[in-house]
């Protein structure tokens, strides 16, 4: 089959199984062309959740398909890449974290998103890049512990007035950015407004004008005048970017940000998963339900 004759088949084949298809906005262009919707990993497995939908077919990484199983349990979550998973979360395990804490008893955990179900049952409350900064100082206690990602934990610490530990995990594509890509970038491009995931080094973002999750980079986008934007994240973010605002450019500073894990998930893994309704991610009860605690705990605390 041709790659339309593999969309048509996907199409087709999604409203037999009743399915929702869900992309993360690193997937591949046209992974993100074909989905129902795309996002950030919270979102998507908030519509996961949401969804009317028996099936979600989850084009990301293996802690996203679990989130969608933790807050949808009713469903049939098919990841179709079951080797797609997350260095950083890979970096933590629910031994490590409980460890930790017997070293800061009566501490809080806030777990980022980007972490197994496993390490999210060990924790108190979760948070998102966006909303991370709300939910630390959400919290009563002076002191908490911050996990995975040191670089988000370290952003955190230097907007609030709190005791931060941090467990010392990374994105291994956002550390790839370096101070040099940003000033050549600023160099070429003078005008340009340099916007940076909080996952990026302490020293990188230091340099940024704007500071701010993957959604958060589409609205900044979107309703800043300025023409040129030099984008501090993963290049899959490019997709939207570019086709919500034609009349700008964006620009990434380096080659080098490129998830491989988020580039594994191609259309024919797509339609071979709703072919075999495979490889379907499930999370024990035992471990749903502490996780699940830990998300409504975040999604309870107020937004803006």
């Amino acid at each position: 089959m041709n790659q339309n004759e593999i969309i048509n088949e996907i199409r087709r084949l999604a409203e037999e199984r009743d399915a929702l298809i869900l992309a993360h906005n690193y997937q591949r262009d046209e992974i993100q062309a074909l989905a129902h919707i795309t996002g950030d990993s919270l979102a998507l497995s908030m519509e996961a959740a949401k969804t009317g939908k028996a099936v979600i077919v989850f084009c990301g990484v293996h802690f996203m398909a679990e989130s969608a199983a933790i807050l949808a349990p009713d469903k049939t979550v098919l990841l179709p890449r079951l080797d797609a998973g997350c260095p950083m979360a890979d970096m933590i395990t629910a031994d490590g974290l409980r460890e930790m804490k017997s070293r800061h008893p009566g501490v809080p955990v806030v777990t980022y998103v980007n972490s197994s179900a496993a390490v999210k049952a060990e924790s108190d409350i979760c948070c998102t890049s966006a909303n991370a900064v709300k939910v630390v100082a959400s919290l009563a206690e002076p002191e908490v512990i911050l996990a995975p990602d040191r670089n988000l934990g370290r952003y955190i610490a230097a907007q609030v007035d709190k005791t931060c530990h941090f467990w010392d995990g990374y994105c291994p594509t956002h550390e790839r950015l370096t101070v040099e890509d940003v000033r050549e970038a600023k160099a070429d491009y003078p005008d340009a407004l340099f916007m940076a995931h909080p996952e990026c080094p302490p020293e990188v973002l230091a340099m940024a004008d704007h500071i701010c999750s993957t959604s958060g980079m589409y609205t900044f986008a979107n309703q800043n005048p300025a023409k040129q934007f030099i984008v501090g994240t993963e290049a899959g973010i490019l997709y939207r970017l570019r086709k919500e605002n034609p009349d700008k450019e964006f620009i990434l500073p380096t080659t080098r940000l490129i998830c491989p894990n988020m580039k594994l998930t191609s259309l024919e893994d797509v339609l071979q998963s709703l072919q075999t309704m495979s490889p379907q991610v499930t999370v024990p009860e035992a471990v749903r339900i502490p996780a699940k605690v830990a998300l409504d705990r975040m999604l309870a605390v107020p937004r803006d």
